[in-house]
């Protein structure tokens, strides 16, 4: 840390050059004594990144940011708090504290939290910054965080892992053998020093793939933050053996969507199939990510329009974890039909489709926007067909 970005004239300059082009800051003859124009230019990419992602550091006086890259790769404050509704307790063990973002949520739930981070000049960020949100529970530890675990003769309730998904290339990976640390090869330290573990892999690991390789799973959540997933958390128990149960959300401005289902439902429950009736339903990333297919067209009576289409259709109008929409119009996917839509500006998706949106909206002069949604889908029998709906 170089503590001459914390003097009152280098925090003024960057408060009030938040949004000014950082190339010509980097070009400037040095602006300020002890404290270079790429420092400078750091904090302002860093706190510009923070403006959404992390409102709570934004907005408070004299933050100090690590570089952009470590803000792009912590946890947003939104899923943090989420996170931080799993745990509860006397102590729980952050083994790869970075940022730090995780591990101040977690201290609004658990008395006692430990942050590790192996990175000492991090691990100095995160501490001042814990001293200015008055984080006055978490003990900071300049060290590696399963080093620490192996060599403490503490016990704690939870133990938070995030292991970085970046090869030595800088390359992301997903396969939790490919992550650093490879969590497989200290599972059984992990539960020796804590009954409950939460990690966070991938959005990209499969659930199944996931299953096999992670002993003791209780809970599997799937987060989304508007529509996008954005973590996959594994909720692991020792010693466990029940059902376990997959629970899915959607952060969204216009109210949180749930749908929680046990994992072996989906093999013992059945879709029924239809045409397209008068509404269709789009389940939300986190549902799809899920895999929850044919327990949520069970659980909410609703008919699928096609086994790979993953797309629902009712008659009567119900709350959904998704998007609804009113289907306006139905014609088979051929060149005289698409005429007779008349449609030259649309929101255009596809599914289980053999033609992209970007050659169907060449091939059928179709602008990008507007109040029109057009679904090009196969339907329950293999035919092409078209919807063409208004968002509810």
């Amino acid at each position: 840390m170089n503590e001459k970005i914390l003097n009152t004239g280098t925090q003024d300059f960057i408060f009030k050059n938040l949004y000014a082009d950082t190339v010509s800051v980097l070009l400037k003859k040095p602006i300020l004594e002890g404290v270079s124009n790429k420092e400078l230019v750091e904090q302002l990419e860093a706190r510009k990144k923070s403006e959404n992602k992390l409102p709570t550091w934004f907005r408070t006086a004299k933050i100090y940011y690590p570089n952009k890259l470590n803000i792009e790769q912590t946890s947003s404050e939104i899923t943090a708090r989420y996170k931080a509704g799993l745990v509860k307790g006397k102590s729980l063990l952050d083994a790869t504290g970075g940022f730090g973002v995780d591990s101040l949520f977690f201290s609004k739930k658990v008395d006692r939290v430990f942050h590790c981070e192996i990175d000492e000049s991090l691990s100095g960020i995160a501490a001042h910054n814990f001293n200015l949100l008055a984080a006055k529970n978490i003990k900071t530890v300049p060290a590696d965080g399963l080093k620490f675990l192996a060599d403490s003769k503490l016990q704690f309730d939870w133990i938070y892992l995030d292991p970085s998904r970046r090869n030595s290339n800088k390359g992301k990976v997903f396969r939790l053998s490919d992550c650093f640390p490879n969590i497989l090869e200290y599972l059984e330290l992990l539960f020796m020093k804590s009954r409950n573990v939460l990690l966070k892999t991938s959005p990209l690991l499969d659930l199944s793939v996931g299953l096999k390789e992670l002993q003791s799973t209780r809970e599997i959540h799937v987060v989304a933050a508007n529509n996008e997933v954005k973590e996959l958390l594994w909720v692991l128990e020792r010693g466990f053996k029940g059902s376990i149960s997959v629970k899915t959300i959607n952060l969204a401005k216009k109210g949180d969507q749930n749908f929680d289902f046990l994992f072996d439902e989906e093999k013992i429950v059945s879709n029924t199939y239809s045409g397209p009736l008068s509404y269709l339903y789009e389940p939300n990333a986190a549902v799809m990510k899920s895999g929850g297919f044919k327990i949520l067209g069970n659980r909410f009576s609703l008919k699928k329009l096609q086994e790979h289409t993953h797309l629902y259709t009712s008659d009567e109008l119900i709350d959904f974890p998704g998007r609804i929409f009113k289907i306006e119009k139905i014609v088979p996917y051929n060149k005289n039909s698409m005429k007779q839509l008349k449609v030259s500006k649309a929101n255009v998706a596809t599914r289980n489709f053999p033609e992209t949106v970007e050659k169907i909206r060449k091939k059928q002069h179709i602008l990008d926007g507007g109040n029109i949604y057009l679904f090009f889908i196969k339907d329950c029998n293999d035919k092409k067909i078209v919807l063409s709906c208004l968002k509810l």
